[in-house]
């Protein structure tokens, strides 16, 4: 008789094995992008299940198959900005792989991790296309854990980044963002913005807000020219934001579309026209469409979640920690007639 065995991999595995490293974490999300362009992936709907309108709790189940590399995925993933008040994180996730030669499951992992390199990741592969010539400042709206996974991101990707803004709703919270990231970004002067927005916003060749808004707290006439903004929260620009932009890209419109961050938004208000969006990171990727080619180019860049590229990471990972032991398997099933097991009857 033949155990099913399933391996499980935790946070602490993860980074032991060494998979906090952004370099081939972007090389594993473009490869992704790739594949994606060539038509390699399968990439179905993600299904959300919202529990309270007014603040967006809610759990996604997000989908896909990477045929080049035999592996179906889906990351199960919850976003409750209402945790904020009781201290707890905004963000947790877990991830199940199956193989697609066998239906049997390969691995189930923590998946915050791996989902919050993936976003990162994707916004430093969009920088890469997007990003002005040698960027050396980096602006954030937004002092949580998607601030900190992405300036690590951006300065792997340009090193010469040499000052940080940060602004945040509490100035504690931009000293606990500045002591943390310090110690591994010690070649980067840190400005606490003391909660002024605009200080962060008019300062940065490359523009981050990673909060989970619901209100327009970015203007326009902030934005710096020639920057780009990588826009990884909810609804935090005015309208205006968007309308100043050269370029509009995003990581999948037609799922952007549908959402509720500022994009979308202006969408719905009849603001903002298909025709309008530059392209999707596919195109780039693959050299269908160039990216910047202008240096006085306000770009906007949009993501909304590639499942694809989580599920890229996660089956990286997994291997990765399979070839260095990090990770412990449990077993599931076994061929054996599940009657045959039984002793005494029902």
């Amino acid at each position: 008789m033949k155990e099913r065995k399933i391996f499980i991999v935790n946070q602490k595995n993860i980074i032991n094995a060494g998979c906090f490293n952004f370099e081939t974490a972007l090389k594993t999300a473009e490869e992704a992008v790739c594949s994606y362009a060539k038509f390699r992936v399968l990439y179905p709907d993600k299904i959300s299940q919202i529990f309270d309108e007014a603040t967006q709790d809610r759990i996604n189940c997000l989908p896909a198959t990477l045929l080049d590399q035999k592996v179906c995925g889906m990351k199960w993933v919850s976003v409750f900005p209402s945790n904020k008040t009781a201290g707890l994180q905004n963000l947790s996730a877990s991830i199940l792989l199956s193989s697609t030669e066998t239906g049997f499951p390969l691995c189930f992992m923590e998946g915050t991790l791996c989902s919050n390199l993936r976003t990162a990741s994707v916004s430093a592969l969009a920088a890469k296309y997007l990003a002005p010539k040698n960027p050396k400042t980096v602006g954030f709206v937004g002092a949580g854990q998607q601030a900190r996974f992405h300036l690590a991101a951006l300065v792997s990707l340009f090193p010469g980044i040499k000052t940080c803004y940060v602004s945040s709703r509490t100035h504690q919270s931009e000293l606990d963002f500045i002591n943390e990231l310090k110690k591994v970004c010690p070649k980067v002067d840190f400005v606490d913005c003391k909660g002024e927005y605009e200080k962060a916003v008019r300062n940065a060749d490359i523009l981050v807000s990673a909060i989970s808004g619901q209100a327009p707290i970015i203007k326009a006439d902030w934005i710096k020219k020639g920057s780009l903004y990588l826009h990884v929260g909810g609804w935090e620009d005015e309208f205006a934001v968007v309308q100043k932009a050269d370029k509009i890209v995003c990581d999948h419109w037609e799922s952007v579309k549908h959402r509720t961050q500022t994009l979308s938004r202006a969408y719905k208000a009849g603001l903002l026209s298909d025709s309008e969006i530059y392209c999707d990171i596919d195109k780039l990727v693959s050299g269908e469409k160039p990216g910047r080619t202008a240096r006085d180019e306000f770009i906007y860049f949009n993501a909304v979640g590639l499942s694809y590229v989580d599920i890229a990471l996660a089956n990286w990972i997994y291997k990765t920690c399979l070839e260095k032991n990090e990770g412990s398997f449990i077993p599931l099933q076994n061929d054996a007639s599940v009657f045959s097991e039984l002793e005494g009857g029902f």
